[in-house]
């Protein structure tokens, strides 16, 4: 081993040499290189081969021809490059074939093994990459399209990238991405002849043999392309996909009726055609050929009128194909526009009025998802439409009687039109429903009441919380107690209820840190308190937080009754409780803060 080493080692000497004699390295330096590379050999020769160990080979050549790259530029040297550079690359290109050989799986080694081709070897060079890495990783569509896409807009071959699309496709033919980049592909092509034959127009030369290709210059290749994908591939998100691709391309209006058509033809019983189709008037001017600058006012007429034009479409869609989820698109594009932002007072009315006539079909017919019914309901709340919203958060819980959301949503609506039946209310609710998932309920009900009863129905409210709810779920509710309690009563109310809650499993660490800040903003603030509180707190999270055994030994230092004397034994007892990272950590920040950071 050590022999063919020492022979790697004397290969490099030639480069070594140029370094040293046109001034980019010192001797030192030289040395201090052949040293390093020597270790890095010696791991990647043994017979326990790790792939870190050629993964940090790599990384070492690669700083250092970025290093030798800043140093030409500072000294302005850009000779001997063939000696230097290529050598370099050449050998980092040995090492990432012995290691893709030993790991073929690595997609991410292969991968790495690109990238560095791309910056620093020849385009000959990375054509054989992909070719190796295809050869093994050919079930990846998405290294199929990675190479392609370099053949056609880095090597500038067409043909290159149109036989590894259609090598994908033996492997590969029910792949929609390989069809849609196939397709842009085939569209590019078409595009960069056509501005080729251009310029030969334009400089008056000799076209050649462009005269037969009048059908490729109209995207042929492309519509050829699009048959055979969508003969594998069914489905209007597909063909939609691709008509999204066409429509880029200004020259192929033709191939891009043809796949409108073809959509609405082959389609029809799919939402998202209609969806298409209607969104598509939103791009149609209304008055086309009128080059005068509209006015403000005319503007969001036109507009109101191409949103008109979208809805008659979708009207017409919901009669064809009454379905849940056609009512869905409807109303998706309705709120859409609704939410946008607009200075006219005109579009806003209409687009109120428009969204809230699909919403009440939709209702009428019970086709409203659970979500839409949730949009509904908080749309009519906004405009305050309380009796509406009432009705429509009744049928919602009817249609989805075991939602918390539907419950809530009612509440919601109870609540903003001051309904006196709400306590009535969400206790039939707490009959419906599972109390593992009435927590919202509570939360809501509990802030309602804050606002609106006495302090002792509040607290009445959150204890009957607290028995009900159990496990993880209780964990936001205790918190949320806390939180009313120091608010209503102070300190000393928190104080109650944290004690009332300590035993009661499980927390979370803000818990007792809301009750540590609590006592830290009272006037008088007792040492004893922050101790029982820190003490209550590390019992339950000590072993995994370090930030806590640290406050804990700042507040010791800090507090003018405090204990120093105390810091040395919470050290030791942070030391035996937190595990792996976590005891890391703390002896990290532990030394900075003894350093004064």
């Amino acid at each position: 081993m050590a022999e063919i080493i020492q022979e790697r080692i004397e290969d490099r000497i030639p480069e070594l040499e140029q370094l040293e004699r046109v001034g980019l390295f010192s001797r030192a330096e030289i040395k201090a290189i052949i040293k390093k590379a020597s270790d890095l050999e010696y791991k990647i020769q043994r017979r326990s081969l790790f792939k870190e160990d050629f993964i940090n080979y790599v990384q070492y050549e690669i700083n250092l021809l970025e290093l030798i790259q800043r140093r030409r530029t500072r000294i302005k040297y850009s000779f001997k490059k063939d000696e230097i550079e290529h050598s370099i690359v050449h050998r980092v290109q040995g090492i990432f074939r012995r290691a893709s050989a030993k790991w073929k799986d690595d997609v991410q080694l292969w991968l790495s093994y690109v990238v560095f081709c791309k910056k620093w070897a020849t385009k000959a060079q990375l054509s054989k990459v992909y070719s190796a890495m295809l050869a093994i990783h050919s079930n990846k569509p998405a290294l199929w399209i990675m190479a392609a896409k370099w053949e056609m807009e880095d090597r500038l071959s067409s043909e290159s990238a149109r036989q590894l699309f259609l090598r994908a496709l033996r492997f590969h033919p029910e792949c929609p991405k390989l069809y849609q980049e196939y397709f842009r592909m085939e569209l590019m092509h078409a595009e960069k002849l056509q501005k080729e034959k251009q310029e030969f127009e334009k400089a008056d030369m000799d076209m050649g043999n462009f005269d037969h290709l009048e059908e490729i210059l109209n995207g042929e290749l492309a519509r050829i392309v699009y048959k055979n994908s969508i003969s594998k591939i069914k489905g209007a998100e597909f063909h939609v996909s691709l008509l999204s691709i066409a429509q880029l391309f200004d020259f192929a209006k033709d191939l891009q009726k043809e796949i409108y058509d073809d959509l609405q033809a082959m389609h029809t019983d799919d939402p998202l055609t209609w969806d298409y189709v209607a969104r598509r008037e939103l791009e149609i001017q209304s008055q086309p050929g009128d080059e005068q600058p509209l006015t403000k006012q005319a503007r969001a007429v036109e507009v109101g009128q191409r949103e008109e034009r979208c809805c008659a479409v979708y009207e017409e869609a919901v009669k064809t194909l009454p379905t849940e989820g056609m009512w869905k698109c409807y109303i998706n594009f309705c709120l859409e526009r609704f939410s946008k932002k607009t200075s006219s007072a005109f579009l806003r009315g209409k687009r109120l009025e428009r969204t809230m006539i699909p919403f009440r079909k939709a209702h009428e017919l019970k086709l409203l998802s659970e979500s839409q019914c949730k949009q509904w309901i908080e749309l009519l709340l906004h405009r305050d439409f309380f009796t509406e919203a009432l009705e429509v958060a009744e049928a919602g819980i009817e249609l989805f009687k075991d939602s918390v959301t539907m419950w809530q949503m009612k509440l919601q609506v109870l609540i903003a039109s001051k309904s006196p039946d709400i306590t009535m209310f969400v206790e039939e609710a707490f009959v419906h429903l599972k109390p593992q998932v009435c927590l919202p309920l509570w939360i809501s009900w509990a802030e309602w009441s804050e606002g609106a009863q006495s302090h002792e129905d509040t607290e009445a409210i959150f204890k009957k919380a607290i028995l009900a709810i159990t496990g993880t779920s209780s964990v936001t509710l205790k918190d949320k107690y806390l939180d009313w309690a120091y608010r209503s009563g102070g300190n000393k109310k928190a104080r109650t209820v944290f004690k009332s809650l300590q035993e009661s499993r499980p927390f979370s660490v803000d818990f007792f840190r809301k009750m540590i800040q609590f006592e830290k903003e009272q006037e008088s603030c007792k040492m004893t308190n922050l101790r029982e509180y820190y003490e209550r707190a590390l019992r339950e999270f000590g072993s995994v937080d370090s930030d806590l055994w640290m406050d804990y030994i700042k507040e010791e230092l800090s507090h003018p009754l405090g204990r120093p004397e105390n810091c040395g034994q919470i050290y030791w007892r942070a030391m035996k409780m937190l595990q792996g990272e976590s005891a890391e950590l703390f002896v990290t920040k532990h030394a900075m803060h003894q350093a004064g950071h």
